[in-house]
C-alpha cells in the first residue's frame, strides 16, 4: 500500500498534489509548461540523425568551404567498455548525426563524395544490444543523406581509392568528448597518460594519425580548430537544443529549490534534480553536479555532494542536463531554511545585481570579457573585491565549457554564460547566480529564465511542497 500511495503522491506533484507536513503550503502546479522533450525521445526508440539530415550535411558543406582539398576522415566512438548506454563523441556527432558505435566516416572535400562505413550485421549483436547499424540496413541511407555505405574494414581501401597525390588527409587530432565530457578535462587526461613513463599511450586519436602517415605516407592535418570555429556561432537547430535543455535544467533546479529543508543531504537534491531533468527530455547529465552546503558552497567545483545541510546556512547547487548533445549550465544559490540571513541576502543581492548587468552587456558587437567587466565592477564597487575567484563567463554548447576565442566579437548565435559569484569564507557563504544566454541581433536571450532568482520568488518557491516532502509523507 505504501508503494501505491508512493507513487501516486509522486505523480500528483505533476498536477498540484497533497501537501507535505514538513511545509504547510500547496503543493507546485506544473501546467503549463510543455516537457521540453528531445530529438531522440521524440523519435520513440526509432533511430535518428542527430538534428536532421539538413543539418549536418550543412555543417559538412561548411567544413569543405574552409579546407583545402584532401579527405576528411573521422572515426566515430567504440562500443563503451562497461554497461552503460553508448554517446558519440561530439565532434563526429556534429558532422554526422550518427549515435551507432563502431562507425567511421571518409569524404572528399574537392568532390563532396562522402562514405559512411558501418558494422558487420550480426543478429546476435542486435539481440543482446539493441538496433546496430549495419550493411544491411537500407534506412541508413535515407536517414542520413549518405548513399555509399561499406563496412568498416573497407576504410583504408577508400581512402585508397579517392586519395590523389598532394593532397592531405584531414582528422580530429584532439582527444574525443562524450555525454559529460568536455575538452578542458578530456585533453589534460590524454596528455597526462601519454606522457606518463609507466603508461605511455598515445591517444585513440593520436594513434589514428601515426597509422594514416604510415599507411598512405602523406600529411594528416588537425581540422579541431576549424570545427570550433564552426561550433562557435550556433545555427537555429542548436539553439532550439539549447533551449530544450536549459528549460529542462532550470525546472529541474525549481524542484531543487522546492524539496529542500534542514537535515537533508546534498545527495538528495543531486538525486532529484538530475531525475526531474530526465523527465523533461534530458539524455542525461551535463557534468557531475555540485550540490555544496556551508563551507561546501565555497568549493568552486565541490562535486561529492556526502555533506548534511545545516540551519543558517546556504546552498549552492550548480547543475544542468544535456538534451540533443547540447547542454546548460546553471547555479542558483539558496538558504537550506528558505530565509536569508542579513549577510546571505548582502552578498545574494550583490551578486545578482552583477549578473543583471552583465546580461544587460551581452549584445553584439561586446565580448567576453566586456560582459566580464560588467560583473566584476558592480562587486567592486560594492566593495567585494576580496570574495571573487573566477571569471563569470564562459562559452557553452555541446560542452559545458564550449571551446571557442575568448577575445571573439560578440555575434548572433553565440552562447555562454554568466556567472558572478562571491566566497566569504569567514562566514561560510557562497554565492553564485548562473544563467547561459544566446546572442540575438539587438541584444540577449536569456535561455535559462525558467527558474527565478530574485531572494522574494526563490523563498516563495521554497515554500512550496516539493518532490521530496511528498515522498516522505507518503512513507508515513
Amino acid at each position: 500500500m505504501k508503494i501505491t500511495a508512493h507513487w501516486i503522491l509522486l505523480a500528483s506533484l505533476l498536477v498540484g498534489g497533497t501537501n507535505a507536513q514538513s511545509k504547510n503550503t500547496k503543493a507546485p502546479s506544473f501546467q503549463g509548461t510543455a516537457l521540453a522533450g528531445s530529438m531522440a525521445q521524440k523519435a520513440n526508440g526509432q533511430p535518428i540523425c542527430g538534428l536532421g539530415k539538413g543539418f549536418h550535411a550543412g555543417r559538412r558543406a561548411e567544413l569543405r568551404r574552409r579546407l583545402k582539398p584532401g579527405l576528411v576522415v573521422l572515426r566515430g566512438l567504440p562500443k563503451v567498455a562497461d554497461y552503460r548506454a553508448f554517446t558519440q563523441d561530439k565532434n563526429f556527432w556534429y558532422l554526422t548525426g550518427v549515435e551507432s558505435p563502431d562507425v567511421s566516416f571518409l569524404m572528399d572535400v574537392q568532390t563532396g563524395k562522402e562514405i559512411l562505413f558501418v558494422n558487420k550485421p550480426s543478429s546476435f549483436s542486435e539481440q543482446w544490444a539493441g538496433e546496430i547499424w549495419d550493411t544491411d540496413d537500407d534506412w541508413i541511407r535515407e536517414l542520413t543523406g549518405v548513399q555509399d555505405l561499406r563496412r568498416q574494414r573497407d576504410l583504408g581501401d577508400a581512402i585508397e581509392e579517392l586519395l590523389d597525390e598532394g593532397e592531405v588527409l584531414y582528422t580530429v587530432q584532439t582527444a574525443a568528448v562524450a555525454l559529460a565530457g568536455c575538452y578542458d578535462a578530456a585533453e589534460p587526461y590524454a596528455r597526462a597518460r601519454t606522457m606518463d613513463k609507466f603508461d605511455g599511450r598515445l591517444s585513440r586519436e593520436g594513434a589514428l594519425k601515426a597509422k594514416l602517415k604510415e599507411r598512405f605516407g602523406v600529411e594528416v592535418e588537425d581540422i579541431t580548430r576549424t570545427l570550433r570555429d564552426m561550433r562557435q556561432i550556433k545555427q537555429p537547430q542548436e539553439i532550439e537544443a539549447l533551449r530544450s535543455a536549459s528549460r529542462a535544467g532550470a525546472l529541474a533546479m525549481k524542484e531543487g529549490i522546492r524539496s529542500t529543508r534542514v537535515g537533508l543531504g546534498e545527495w538528495e537534491i543531486a538525486s532529484l534534480i538530475s531525475w526531474v531533468q530526465r523527465r523533461y527530455g534530458a539524455a542525461g547529465d551535463a557534468y557531475a553536479a555540485i550540490v555544496g552546503s556551508g563551507a561546501n558552497s565555497l568549493v568552486l567545483h565541490y562535486q561529492d555532494s556526502t555533506r548534511t545541510m545545516g540551519d543558517g546556512e546556504v546552498l549552492l547547487v550548480d547543475f544542468g542536463p544535456e538534451v540533443d548533445h547540447y547542454v546548460t549550465d546553471i547555479t542558483r544559490t539558496w538558504p537550506v531554511n528558505g530565509k536569508f540571513t542579513k549577510r546571505q541576502a548582502e552578498l545574494y543581492d550583490a551578486v545578482l545585481a552583477a549578473q543583471i548587468a552583465g546580461i544587460a552587456a551581452a549584445k553584439p558587437g561586446g565580448s567576453l570579457r566586456s560582459v566580464d567587466v560588467a560583473c566584476s565592477q558592480v562587486l567592486k564597487d560594492r566593495g567585494f573585491s576580496e570574495f571573487m575567484a573566477h571569471s563569470a563567463v564562459h562559452w557553452v554548447g555541446m560542452e559545458v565549457h564550449d571551446p571557442g576565442v575568448r577575445g571573439a566579437k560578440l555575434k548572433p548565435g553565440m552562447v555562454f554564460t554568466i556567472e558572478p559569484g562571491l566566497y566569504e569564507q569567514a562566514t561560510g557563504i557562497g554565492i553564485r547566480i548562473e544563467d547561459v544566454v544566446a546572442i540575438t541581433k539587438d541584444g540577449c536571450e536569456v535561455l535559462t529564465r525558467d527558474c527565478p532568482k530574485d531572494r522574494e520568488a526563490i523563498e516563495a518557491l521554497f515554500g512550496e511542497s516539493g518532490v521530496l516532502d511528498l515522498m516522505d509523507k507518503a512513507s508515513e
